[in-house]
């Protein structure tokens, strides 16, 4: 059995991170965000390849992921001549399917049971099964209605306040069946949910909703990349390396240098051959990425800072997230959110 994860997408809402590194291998914490929808599919013993549906720098993800060494299944790469949007996408990766495949959306973080989901597609017999997710405010997203025995009946863009129906949501994880492919057409840009679903519903086929009322993220905002995090440290979502410490803990690489007199306050992430000189303080919900320097008198306050970055003397950041090899100068004060893209340099004494 065969998955499909849709990685194609350019990441924009977290541009200027994803200028040299594309959404999918984000990391979080110290992994790339695909590992955690490939630790999902791990649920499912005889899935026995995930095939990773590419388009924007496909290369960057595939010196990461290689052929899956370590991960404990085989990966294969499709890359897409064009954008072909999430439908197009998967006739591309899955035209030469014959059995059921898992679809999850390349920006979604969850913990559904996959096992469950695939069990009831096949007790229903269903030609497609897709996951919702209640939220507070559905008027942010599409609404998926169903009937009372779970069969989907409409999918309703953006509803205004007098067109709420339910509070359930598309969570972007699928199971599908390859024979119904053929309605998507052959590289074209076709949207899943705004074609290939309803043509389900139009034809009277057996296609069904599995409701997963556990943790459900689309990481692809700042916002929302600072959540994540949160939510790891809080337990919310139980993940390593936060999974199974104690309510409030710091995780601290052991190959860490942090000096006698820096102060650091959990929950936060030091990654390996990270110094934080005496003087320092690491505040809650703060990330140092690996070979990163944070310097006497600075203050890291809810902020993630990637690999390889430098933080002066007397310099504060809060509530930031920090790209690959920044540099920030002695005495900045960083006390609005910023998302600074890899390489940034902000000098001594500037104000942000």
């Amino acid at each position: 059995m065969k998955a499909i994860l849709l990685a194609g997408g350019k990441g924009t809402r977290l541009r200027p991170l994803t200028v040299h590194t594309p959404k999918p291998i984000v990391p979080i914490f110290n992994r790339p965000f695909l590992y955690y929808q490939i630790d999902q599919l791990l649920q499912v013993p005889e899935i026995d390849e995930v095939i990773l549906s590419l388009n924007y720098q496909p290369r960057r993800i595939e010196e990461i992921l290689g052929e899956g060494e370590g991960l404990g299944i085989r990966i294969r790469y499709v890359v897409e001549p064009m954008p072909l949007g999430t439908g197009g996408a998967i006739r591309y990766a899955g035209d030469q399917l014959t059995e059921s495949v898992v679809v999850f959306n390349g920006d979604v973080l969850t913990q559904v049971d996959v096992r469950a989901v695939l069990a009831m597609h096949r007790e229903r017999k269903a030609k497609a099964t897709i996951v919702l997710t209640p939220v507070d405010n559905p008027r942010a997203y599409g609404l998926v209605e169903t009937d009372s025995d779970g069969n989907i009946e409409r999918f309703r863009e953006k509803p205004g306040e007098d067109e709420i129906t339910c509070n359930t949501i598309n969570a972007g994880i699928y199971v599908l069946e390859p024979d119904t492919f053929d309605r998507i057409p052959k590289d074209v840009a076709w949207s899943i949910e705004r074609s290939y679903f309803p043509s389900l519903i139009e034809r009277g086929e057996t296609f069904v909703a599995y409701v997963d009322n556990g943790y459900w993220i689309d990481i692809g905002t700042p916002a929302k990349y600072l959540q994540v995090h949160r939510d790891i440290m809080d337990g919310r979502y139980a993940a390593p390396p936060f999974a199974g410490l104690p309510n409030g803990s710091p995780w601290v690489s052991p190959d860490a240098k942090i000096e006698e007199g820096a102060e650091i306050h959990g929950p936060c992430f030091i990654d390996e051959g990270a110094v934080i000189k005496a003087g320092a303080s690491v505040r809650p919900y703060s990330v140092i990425g690996r070979q990163t320097h944070v310097e006497a008198g600075a203050v890291i306050d809810g902020s993630i800072i990637w690999p390889n970055g430098w933080v002066g003397t007397e310099a504060v950041l809060r509530g930031s997230i920090l790209g690959r090899n920044c540099h920030v100068g002695r005495n900045v004060s960083v006390d609005t959110p910023v998302v600074l893209g890899d390489k940034t340099v902000l000098t001594d004494y500037s104000k942000v």
